[in-house]
């Protein structure tokens, strides 16, 4: 496991300095790059030269990544281009904000779609079954914008019973009931999204292990049916199951643009989507490597997650089974 875990963090590494490197390209090279933002209307050609000569600009590409990528080993994720204001000070408050929306809604899906596709796959086609699958539909195809609009015109507007945006009331900020309050339609949104993919997956993958010769087997030898269930099947089906939460595990701090935008929600999706407006590159640089962070902590748990829910996964060990 230590062997493994030193060559996955090492290749992890590796992975995460590419994705600098990429993003810094990209973003420099897409059109209208950070030296248009100093274009402004008004604004002489020598103004602006004088200013992106100050912000570094005016240096090739490579001595650019160069000095970003030494911030960022110290801790600096660099200033805004029209402010000049720190990024840290702008992002990581809206990195919280998100977890605490995505976070709630992610373990309230995790805690109703698991149980019901076990469920689920035990009545196979039954009433609740298909409920599920009816829900799982509507979480596929509903479009998220458009199911937000739609809480907040009927909760909020209609009947009055639910605040229609932000995270908290003005003059209340801190206060938890009131913050449960504004979770309560955008967590509505995102958990939809979130259990039409577990419930199914969660379903599919019991009836597949419930399938094997050695479920049959345990039937046969007379234990009961909880015991095999929840002995037997559920440790092998929750292998699927954490590769897909694994993957997930971005959303909690990428966060959900429409929605976040929907209902005004300070977290880092609207920040982005905000951002990319102004071309505040340096603020979506950053964001897109936190999110990289993220992607690559959370297959790293998924990996170790095997192991703890399957012994017969051996990583990292000649002649094992690798996930």
């Amino acid at each position: 496991m230590t062997e493994y875990l030193i060559r996955r963090l090492l290749q992890s590494l590796l992975v995460l300095f590419l994705i600098t490197v990429v993003t810094f390209a990209l973003i420099h090279a897409a059109p209208g790059g950070p030296m248009q933002i100093f274009l402004a209307p008004g604004l002489s050609q020598e103004a602006a030269k004088i200013q992106a000569h100050n912000m570094g600009l005016d240096q090739p590409l490579p001595i650019q990544y160069l000095r970003w990528l030494g911030g960022l080993l110290r801790g600096d994720l660099g200033y805004t281009f029209k402010n000049h204001l720190p990024v840290g000070e702008i992002l990581w408050p809206t990195v919280w904000n998100t977890m605490v929306l995505m976070g709630t809604a992610w373990f309230l899906s995790l805690l109703v779609a698991i149980p019901w596709g076990i469920y689920n796959s035990t009545r196979e086609y039954g009433f609740s079954d298909q409920l599920a699958s009816i829900l799982s539909y509507l979480g596929f195809a509903m479009p998220t914008f458009w199911f937000g609009i739609i809480l907040q015109e009927f909760f909020a507007l209609k009947l009055n019973l639910l605040p229609l945006s932000d995270m908290w009331t003005m003059g209340r900020e801190g206060e938890i009931g009131d913050l449960i309050l504004h979770l309560i339609l955008p967590v509505t949104v995102l958990t939809l999204g979130f259990l039409a993919a577990y419930v199914k997956y969660s379903r599919s993958s019991m009836l597949e292990v419930l399938q094997q010769d050695y479920i049959r087997t345990a039937r046969a030898k007379g234990l009961r049916e909880r015991r095999v269930i929840f002995r037997h099947a559920l440790r092998n089906a929750l292998i699927p199951i954490i590769t897909i939460i694994g993957l997930d595990l971005p959303y909690l701090v990428a966060g959900a643009a429409l929605t976040e935008s929907v209902f005004n929600w300070p977290g880092m999706g609207r920040l982005f989507v905000d951002m990319a407006v102004a071309r505040e590159y340096s603020v979506l640089m950053a964001i897109t490597l936190i999110t990289a962070v993220i992607v690559i902590i959370g297959n790293l748990l998924a990996d170790i997650l095997y192991v703890l829910v399957d012994p017969r996964v051996q990583l990292g060990r000649k002649g094992g089974q690798s996930a």
